[in-house]
């Protein structure tokens, strides 16, 4: 049966002064916990004593961390589990990063209200490869969020590797440790099924295939958000089950989006991406409200937050430092630190001349050119649509001064080159031929 929820005063208990501090860290919920004296040197029962046992036998842990590349881009929100995977292999045991290249075909129904859209193999693939890019492959160990440099601290596996060629009489197997019953517990499912919302059947196969990851990379821990318990818990079911010791859950909070409310999602429009530029990664997080800056210093830094200023807007600045710092180095964060206070204080003129602001080219730019046009044109904006609302209602400036008029026109390069295009209090963006 798959693990069940625990109550909020044993969830708390998963902060066990036994695990190291890098490990603890930020930690939401561990399964199965330490409650239960009698179990605490039984390594299939306590984290601890596996991480004893494993350093007594000198061998690493296997440590699990799966993602479906449904999209092109990792934003902070996802960060979090790879930060702490990256914990894991500077400790010394394995990362086994699985790309869900097969299960992603099918869609993780988690958090969805109807069944999701399948994407098809070459789609999947192209995401994988801007996923592992973006995770640190080719690039400095120091900097990247994974190490792909160091031997023996990480595997990259694909799941269609064991899924792809799995035959009926398996697919029967898998589909018999569970029930409808179980199935219909998970939340998602429950909510979908009491609205008359239609489910699948293909969606229940999904923490099967899931879990199975764990079975064929025989894992000792399994990370995931605290929206995926019912997946990683079923991976300790079917290891039980093919007779291997069962992993460990160590599941991670959802990181709020910039709005200090929602999750972190591309589709709500809050989230700051691993590839942004150093200035815009800056400026969008020293804007973070005030209720949520200690969530970001805790789940993305190393900061002692105990050793941080206590005027809020001090600890925001210092919250947004270390995050840039950590993605592009400290020299680029402190100046992007530097040019986000001169575009403030000098928007109209000196200030974002002095700045080191990424550029956007008008090559591609039709002249004459309406200014709604013009932010859609270099990427300002997404639309002429949103660039007009952007406008219409106040959000955009050039070089300091607000443009009211979504039908303003700009004759020609000469009247835009150099100058500094704002949208909100996060964007800049200068323009150059």
């Amino acid at each position: 049966m798959v693990d069940q929820q625990r109550s909020p005063a044993a969830a708390a208990s998963v902060r066990n002064v036994t695990l190291p501090t890098w490990l603890s860290r930020g930690l939401a919920d561990l399964f199965p916990a330490a409650g239960d004296p009698a179990a605490a040197g039984d390594p299939d029962q306590t984290l601890a004593a596996r991480l004893a046992e494993a350093e007594s036998q000198g061998r690493p842990l296997r440590v699990k961390l799966g993602i479906d590349p449904t999209g092109s881009d990792i934003h902070l929100g996802h960060s979090i589990l790879f930060r702490k995977l990256r914990a894991f292999q500077d400790a010394g045991h394995t990362a086994v990063l699985i790309i869900g290249d097969f299960t992603a075909r099918i869609g993780d129904p988690t958090g969805k209200s109807a069944t999701r859209v399948q994407l098809g193999a070459a789609e999947v693939e192209a995401n994988a490869d801007t996923y592992l890019v973006q995770l640190g492959l080719g690039q400095d160990p120091a900097r990247a969020l994974l190490d792909f440099e160091t031997p023996g601290r990480l595997e990259v596996r694909r799941n269609s590797e064991w899924l792809a060629g799995m035959d009926l009489p398996a697919v029967i197997d898998l589909l018999g440790t569970s029930t409808v019953g179980q199935m219909l517990a998970k939340e998602d499912f429950a909510n979908r099924y009491g609205s008359g919302t239609p489910i699948s059947l293909h969606e229940f196969l999904y923490p099967l295939l899931q879990g199975y990851d764990s079975v064929a990379i025989e894992a000792d821990l399994e990370l995931g958000g605290t929206d995926q318990k019912f997946n990683v818990a079923m991976g300790r079911d079917l290891q039980r089950h093919h007779g291997l010791r069962p992993q460990f859950g160590l599941l991670l909070p959802i990181l709020p989006g910039l709005d200090g409310v929602q999750k972190m999602s591309k589709s709500l429009g809050n989230t700051v991406g691993l590839a942004e530029d150093a200035l815009s990664m800056y400026s969008k997080l020293e804007k973070v409200p005030d209720a949520v800056v200690n969530d970001y210093l805790n789940l993305l830094t190393d900061l002692d937050l105990a050793a941080l200023p206590a005027n809020p807007r001090e600890r925001q600045k210092e919250m947004a430092l270390a995050i840039t710092a950590a993605r592009h180095g400290v020299a680029a964060a402190a100046a992007a630190q530097a040019d986000a206070g001169s575009l403030v204080a000098g928007a109209a003129g000196t200030g974002a001349a002095a700045a080191e602001v990424p550029e956007a080219s008008l090559a591609t730019v039709s002249f004459p050119a309406k200014a709604f046009y013009l932010l859609a044109a270099v990427g300002v904006c997404s639309s002429s649509s949103e660039a007009r609302r952007q406008i219409q209602g106040g959000g955009v400036k050039l070089d300091g001064e607000k443009l009211s008029d979504p039908n303003q026109e700009f004759s020609g390069t000469q009247e835009l080159a150099g100058k500094v295009l704002q949208l909100g209090k996060k964007t800049f963006r200068r323009l150059v031929e």
